[in-house]
């Protein structure tokens, strides 16, 4: 079976090469990811890190590096000594990495898992610990890791209906590859049922949550607030409209919501963050197809401008603190089947949330909000529309739910520190 992989995954890497050179010439930062991909990694950044027994902790892309965040920061009181390395795939996670964590000793791109070439990365820095946030598992990675003896240990781990499907057909790898974590640290019980139906060892498996209910990079002062409010041209609007993490087909659906909402409230404002920022352009000219004057982050800060309805965020790494000027949250990816994204970034500012009713990608967090009446769902645009104006018009409702969402954040806290107490016990374990 590991053989199979192999093939197919050398024929990957061999029919993606035109759209590697399409990208070259299209992509800003391509060129550095590709290769490191391929295991070219600067001297300068593994300076740092290289044979210093150093943690190395993989986070796929942004949501990744978002719930990674507090564990480094955990990871940094508890080892100061040691150093710590970052590895993402993509490079908005790389750009969000840079951003948010300040305690990585260095940040590079995970080497493309081709036969050798994780056994080559891996022998280079030979780390003292391995951590892989969610789901982050590779066979070759992980084969390298149980060659040189290097301990592996999940962290907000994570496993979602779709990838119980994928994993089921690669059992015998998969088997190989939970033999080698030492600690699986999930989010849920129900993730850790998964972990364990999937052929994970019982008694490696704990419950310690969800580490993004920890995240502070987006705290706010009042002053980045109005700065904020400025520099983006909302300020004195009402209601202030976000969507944060919008997907194809979903925007027509909230300028058709915002219609609703402009009708009774010609102050409102909305604000779009779309999860491929490449779309930024093509969403504010389909703003003006609905009536709207659609502006850009980017043009906003060369060209303040107050005369807009619509502003769409074409920038990495600021939702997080853009989501606390909101009136009222919309989390996209669930009015269309993409499973929805995370609802805590919001839910730390105390906003009320509204979502679509696919979220399955984090049914957890999504069912204890919604249990609690803090996020409420809707199913088309007539529905977001009206869902909207009830909550902005019933000051008691706004108030409850903000107040429900903190009340959430606080009760759960606490799963990087818990991570990080696993983490010492693993290291003290094997030393």
């Amino acid at each position: 079976m590991h053989f199979l992989y192999n093939l197919l995954a050398i024929a990957l890497v061999v029919l993606a090469t035109p759209v590697f050179f399409i990208r070259l010439i299209r992509e800003k930062g391509f060129s550095r990811r590709l290769q490191q991909s391929f295991g070219f990694l600067p001297e300068e950044d593994l300076a740092p890190v290289v044979k210093q027994d150093c943690i190395w902790l993989h986070a796929a892309s942004v949501g990744e590096i978002v719930a990674a965040s507090p564990i480094i920061k955990e990871i940094r009181c508890a080892f100061p000594d040691k150093p710590i390395l970052i590895s993402v795939v993509t490079s908005s996670g790389y750009d969000m990495a840079k951003r948010i964590i300040k305690d990585a000793d260095s940040i590079i791109f995970f080497p493309l898992d081709v036969p050798y070439l994780s056994h080559y990365v891996i022998k280079r820095i030979r780390p003292c610990v391995f951590l892989l946030v969610e789901t982050e598992l590779w066979p070759n990675f992980l084969k390298a890791a149980r060659h040189f003896s290097i301990p592996v240990m999940m962290v907000n781990g994570r496993i979602s209906d779709k990838s119980v499907e994928r994993y089921h057909y690669m059992r015998s790898v998969l088997k190989a590859m939970l033999n080698t974590v030492e600690i699986f640290c999930m989010q849920s019980s129900i993730d850790a049922q998964y972990i364990i139906r999937l052929g994970a060892d019982k008694e490696r498996v704990v419950v310690t949550g969800n580490t993004k209910f920890d995240q502070t990079y987006t705290n706010v002062t009042n002053e980045e607030q109005q700065t904020l409010l400025r520099e983006l041209g909302i300020e004195n609007s009402f209601p202030i409209l976000m969507a944060g993490s919008t997907h194809p087909g979903e925007e027509e659906l909230l300028f058709s919501a915002f219609q609703k909402v402009k009708e009774e409230f010609p102050t409102a404002k909305l604000v779009i963050a779309p999860r491929d920022i490449l779309r930024s352009e093509e969403i504010a000219l389909l703003a003006n197809k609905f009536g709207f004057s659609g502006k850009l982050r980017k043009n906003l800060l060369a060209n303040p401008n107050i005369n807009h309805d619509v502003v769409v965020l074409d920038t990495i790494g600021e939702l997080g603190k853009i989501y606390s000027l909101g009136t009222i949250i919309y989390v996209g990816g669930s009015l269309v089947p993409k499973g929805g994204h995370n609802i805590l970034e919001p839910a730390a500012h105390g906003k009320p949330i509204i979502v679509g009713p696919h979220m399955f990608n984090f049914k957890d967090t999504y069912a204890l909000f919604s249990e609690r009446e803090a996020c409420v769902t809707v199913y088309d645009a007539d529905g977001l529309g009206e869902k909207i104006l009830d909550i902005v018009k019933n000051e008691t409702l706004l108030l409850k739910m903000s107040q429900e969402t903190i009340r959430i954040i606080e009760e759960n806290r606490g799963a990087s520190r818990k991570s990080v107490t696993y983490l010492k016990d693993l290291l003290a374990r094997i030393n």
